[in-house]
């Protein structure tokens, strides 16, 4: 499970929006190993990243 950490719209999921502090990913979409790497490691345009791993 990952918490966003810096808001975005995930345009290869259908757009869907995440909040600072909300789950990712929503409903049964499942994100590559790929996808979570570019979300969890700094952005190159934006410079900053997306989500991080949550322990349960």
């Amino acid at each position: 499970m990952y918490k966003v950490i810096n808001e975005f719209i995930d345009l290869q999921n259908g757009n869907i929006h995440y909040k600072v502090g909300g789950i990712y990913p929503k409903g049964d979409y499942k994100p590559t190993k790929k996808r979570i790497s570019e979300l969890s490691k700094e952005h190159p345009k934006y410079k900053c990243r997306f989500i991080e791993k949550v322990e349960e």
